[in-house]
């Protein structure tokens, strides 16, 4: 027999209908979807980054959209509504579309026929599915007397994947056919809400339907997806402390490192509470245990596509601008690489005042991930080289072994420097600075570069569990360990970091004037 105590957590569960009818765990959001539906304008799109809870979301909107009101009992929507009117929901999940104009016909051709079986729609030969969809909303309307809903989750997936392709234009040239019959049918239509990582303006849904509002920047919505402090408090206390005792933390110290390296989102301005990325947030509770979960499951695959250069570019996106109505209302596919990353969850708006938006890197998960993906590019080598020095590294780090961390280091920057042209455009130590500060990033470890003092600026804090590290590079036709180790003194690099419960380690570094590397570093 099942333990009844047993708390399901709803991993890799999209379906709201699901979670409630198993008894998982689930974050009431159902307030801010009847304020959606009851008090939003008809025609919506919301942008949020991949496994941020848009299909729940979504699923969630069907439910509700249909009036199954038992699925909702003891939620906040249960103190609002009142009528639980059933319409016509028509939903379509892109994802499962494809990246080609025959897959994305095959899809819409399936999924019309759903719906023309269900309501009974007459269907000719050789009639398009623009006319099809025009048909499948008019009968549910005209069947059940209650205006249709129509839910499109994940719009953009098909052309996210098709663009620079040969097929690009052919995709975009079905979804202007087929979704500007949503403004046509605008009389039978009670409810539209469209979900997407990244915007095609003028290529797709937006060019068709010029009424639809982007709510991805409402104050009233800003928690929509995601999940807040608060609401981890209200939810998830049992957990918290169960995965305290697994770590041997305290609570506090428990929060303090999933706020690190989970939380930090914002979607709007107005309204900056910290959000967390809810899938990575599920998984580390469920396992209790920190990783990297939201990357692991493919988070990075699309960058290539949109960011060029990005391994000598990272580093400019740790705080960069952006002007307000580029990051509004931009296309992807001419807003820049900022408005990319920001829109796929690499980047979030940490400040904005009346000049535009200062992004940033959310967290260290995020940051470890980007780091992780260039540092093969970064170092010319094989990911799986890397992957095994990085771990060497690590370990190194995290338990003081210096010596044994110098000789990984050395492996791992050996002629860099020297051999990638793309970093020939930088001063030969500001190389060293990247490329090191990469490394320590790529393998989870707290990185601050150019830390500024009084008395000067330390090239590299790094921090793990037990350890500060202090890195003052200088290359050897500038003195290379002895002036390394005397900046280090004279501008007191240690002082700042005294009152600190970890052991601050200091290292005077030397690096080979001519780019081939690491020769060696000194414990001050």
């Amino acid at each position: 027999m099942a333990n009844s105590n047993i708390r399901k957590f709803p991993v890799g569960i999209q379906s709201f209908t699901e979670i409630r009818e198993q008894g998982y765990l689930y974050v009431d959001k159902t307030d801010i979807v009847w304020n959606l539906v009851k008090n939003g304008k008809k025609y919506n799109y919301l942008s949020r980054p991949r496994r941020f809870g848009k299909s729940v979301l979504v699923d969630t909107l069907q439910a509700y959209l249909e009036g199954r009101r038992e699925l909702f009992e003891g939620l906040h929507i249960m103190q609002m509504e009142r009528e639980w009117t059933s319409h016509p929901v028509v939903r379509l999940d892109m994802s499962s579309a494809g990246a080609e104009p025959e897959s994305i016909r095959a899809y819409l051709d399936d999924a019309f026929h759903q719906y023309e079986k269900k309501y009974n729609v007459e269907v000719r030969q050789l009639t398009s599915l623009a006319v099809r969809l025009k048909n499948i909303i008019a009968t549910a309307y005209e069947k059940t007397g209650q205006r249709v809903a129509v839910l499109v989750d994940e719009y953009d997936s098909p052309l996210q994947h098709s663009w620079h392709s040969p097929h690009h234009e052919a995709c975009t040239n079905i979804y202007r056919e087929v979704f500007a019959v949503l403004k046509m049918m605008d009389a039978q239509l009670y409810f539209v809400f469209i979900t997407g990582i990244t915007k095609f303006t003028q290529i797709s849904l937006f060019s068709v339907l010029n009424n639809l509002s982007n709510v991805s920047f409402d104050p009233q919505y800003a928690t929509i997806c995601g999940i807040t402090d608060k609401e981890i408090k209200e939810n998830f206390m049992p957990e918290i402390e169960k995965m305290a005792e697994t770590g041997n933390w305290t609570i506090d110290e428990t929060m303090e490192r999933l706020k690190g390296y989970y939380d930090g989102y914002h979607f709007c301005a107005e309204n900056m509470v910290d959000i967390y990325n809810p899938f990575s947030l599920i998984n580390a509770l469920c396992d209790k245990r920190l990783r990297n979960y939201w990357a692991a499951s493919g988070a990075t695959s699309l960058i290539s596509k949109f960011v060029d250069d990005f391994e000598i570019r990272l580093a400019d996106f740790e705080k960069c601008e952006i002007m307000r109505n580029t990051l509004e209302t931009s296309d992807v596919t001419g807003g820049g690489p900022e408005l990319f990353l920001y829109q796929s969850g690499y980047l979030t708006i940490k400040s904005c005042d009346e000049f535009g938006y200062i992004l940033g890197i959310p967290n260290t998960e995020v940051r470890q991930a980007l780091n992780e993906m260039v540092l093969p590019a970064l170092t010319m080598r094989k990911e799986g080289d890397v992957q095994s020095l990085q771990a060497s590294l690590y370990r190194q780090l995290n338990t003081g072994k210096i010596d044994d961390a110098e000789n990984t280091m050395k492996a791992l920057i050996a002629d860099v420097p020297y051999s990638n042209k793309k970093l020939a455009s930088m001063d030969m130590e500001e190389r060293y600075r990247l490329i090191i500060s990469t490394i320590l990033n790529a393998v989870g470890i707290r990185v601050e570069v150019e830390r500024m003092l009084s008395t000067g600026r330390i090239d590299i804090v790094a921090w793990t569990s037990h350890y500060i590290y202090i890195m003052e590079l200088k290359l050897s036709s500038n003195g290379g360990l002895t002036a390394a180790e005397k900046q280090i003194k004279d501008c007191g690099y240690i002082e700042p970091f005294k009152a600190e419960t970890r052991k601050v380690i200091a290292l005077a570094v030397e690096l080979d004037t001519q780019g081939k590397g690491l020769i060696g570093w000194k414990q001050i």
